[in-house]
């Protein structure tokens, strides 16, 4: 974060995606809704479903983003929210309790940092790390459904969190990526969790939506019910897939069968080869929902972003598979950002938005610093895996 001669608040965002690496730059004054005033893209030729596979063509495809941003906001930007995303990624609901330790038995901020904290203590392997700790609901002497404890009174107080685990190597290759980019890493989020903060309301959240992010190498699936994240989980097939599926079916080449999938009326051999990888798509998220979830409410319906959320017949399909209302999710939230609405840009708008939320500290959700130090910190971890050692 830096601040300018007017006092704004600059924060950058990079989404790491197996199509392209985009990065984007937010500036906002006082009360003001954010402003865009940078955006940079280039393909992403070293990422395949999250997860690094060419560290060179990373860094210079992160380099670029970066660089294009820049030049467009005429700022340099010293660290990014970094959005990551792939089957490395996991996560496991847990809860934790503590005694209020408050005077009085009132209840205040540091207990609910404690009892985050002590629910969010999972047995996860050694290769793995915490990444998020999420709130669900909280509970002050059995009342439960409480979503913010601080100043209720009571001696019990209990949490319920989404604890959300990645692999060690995989952000570290991530965080080593961009810094060797020229640029640090201020936090690491969830691509899923990154892009409910543009495309989803409160509403929404409260009464109970899917979020489905249909990337180019994967298939983000997030579940929102009573405003907590309740699943969190991905399906290895995305955008990509279908391109392959028509080029084999079409036995011509990747851009040519990327460019029959992105029309808008394609062709009725293109549609059905569609059809039957995106079907296959939206079924495996479906069959995660409900097993993980089996009684999930999902008032508000599906919602549909990422890339892949713009092939012609999406919303109609799923709308098919999950027999519920299903929309287009595209960014809001930013002045002056229309033709950055679309889908394609759901997660790096999510991330100014998020770490806009970080910045500001109106809502510490995630006691950040308790849970830091009790799961030492990815962000630390990789930050001293990184140093250079004498």
């Amino acid at each position: 974060m830096n601040w300018s001669e007017e006092h704004s608040t600059i924060i950058a965002g990079l989404d790491l995606g197996t199509t392209k690496v985009c990065a984007a730059i937010a500036e906002q004054v006082a009360e003001r809704p954010p402003r865009i005033i940078g955006v940079g893209q280039h393909p992403s030729e070293g990422i395949q479903r999250g997860a690094i596979v060419d560290a060179e063509k990373t860094v210079h495809a992160i380099g670029e983003a970066v660089r294009q941003a820049e030049l467009m906001a005429g700022v340099e930007i010293d660290s990014v929210y970094a959005g990551i995303s792939g089957e490395y990624i996991a996560s496991l609901n847990s809860t934790g309790m503590v005694a209020v330790g408050g005077e009085g038995g009132w209840i205040g901020v540091q207990d609910r940092a404690r009892v985050l904290a002590a629910a969010g203590v999972v047995k996860v392997p050694f290769d793995r790390e915490v990444l998020h700790v999420l709130p669900q609901e909280f509970a002050v002497n059995g009342q439960r459904g409480i979503l913010d404890p601080v100043g209720m009174y009571g001696v019990r107080l209990e949490a319920s969190v989404h604890v959300v685990t990645s692999s060690i190597a995989a952000v570290r290759n991530i965080c080593h990526s961009i810094l060797r980019a020229g640029v640090d890493v201020h936090g690491v989020v969830l691509g899923a969790l990154a892009s409910s903060y543009a495309v989803l309301s409160e509403d929404e959240r409260q009464m109970g939506v899917c979020l489905l992010d249909i990337g180019g190498g994967t298939t983000d699936v997030a579940v929102f019910v009573g405003k907590g994240l309740r699943y969190s989980g991905n399906v290895g097939l995305g955008g990509h897939n279908v391109t392959n599926d028509i080029g084999v079916g079409l036995r011509t080449t990747r851009a040519e069968a990327e460019q029959a999938k992105c029309a808008g009326a394609p062709s009725e051999t293109v549609a059905l080869i569609v059809e039957a990888r995106m079907e296959e798509i939206l079924a495996l998220a479906r069959k995660q929902v409900y097993t993980e979830l089996p009684h999930a409410a999902l008032g508000a319906g599906i919602v549909l972003t990422g890339g892949g959320a713009q092939i012609t017949g999406a919303v109609a399909l799923a709308e098919r598979v999950f027999n519920m209302p299903v929309r287009l999710g595209e960014s809001s939230g930013f002045e002056g950002a229309a033709e950055l609405a679309s889908p394609s840009y759901a997660t790096v708008l999510g991330l100014l938005l998020y770490g806009m939320e970080q910045q500001e500290g109106k809502n510490q959700t995630e006691a950040q610093e308790l849970v830091e130090d009790s799961f030492d910190s990815v962000f630390g971890r990789v930050k001293r895996w990184l140093q250079p050692r004498d």
